[in-house]
């Protein structure tokens, strides 16, 4: 069995996103869990689920912010587990505030960082992570991207059919 993706997000209006991540985690068959925790305004609650999230079965950790997205660092100087930051669109700055946040961390805390909005990836990428010492798991994720393939191949012919 895989070990847990640990989710967090700052505010429960980055659910659309994480929406994203948790129906690909639940597609590969892996367990999560996911929480609302604010960098700024919950740091003893964040810092104590960082610090204990190896102990407690997780793999890997996604983070979700927009704006200040401060979030994925604050994991991450929390924990040695991989920390992967999702930059979350807001109405300030299209998310490139947040993009900018998430991606520039000082050499010792890596945040990975996925697309603006990202979900889909971020879920991938941790199950990626989890892969390299999960082989059912890694079985699937070469399913899935066999399956990505033939849909492709699938339209490629229709369009081919067309023109």
């Amino acid at each position: 069995m895989s070990k847990k993706v640990g989710i967090i997000m700052g505010s429960d209006s980055d659910l659309p996103i994480i929406k994203k991540a948790t129906d690909m985690l639940k597609s590969l068959e892996i367990p999560f869990e996911v929480h609302i925790y604010s960098a700024h305004r919950t740091p003893v609650e964040a810092a104590t689920f960082a610090k204990s999230a190896k102990e407690n079965g997780f793999g890997a950790l996604i983070c979700a912010a927009g704006m200040a997205a401060h979030l994925a660092g604050a994991i991450a100087a929390n924990t040695v587990l991989p920390v992967i930051g999702i930059p979350c669109k807001s109405s300030n700055l299209d998310g490139l505030d947040a993009l900018l946040s998430t991606v520039m961390m000082p050499t010792g805390i890596p945040v990975a960082t996925v697309a603006i909005d990202g979900g889909g990836n971020a879920a991938l990428l941790a199950a990626q992570i989890l892969a390299t010492a999960d082989d059912a798991l890694y079985a699937r994720l070469v399913a899935k991207r066999k399956a990505d393939a033939a849909k492709v191949l699938e339209k490629d012919a229709k369009v081919m059919e067309q023109l």
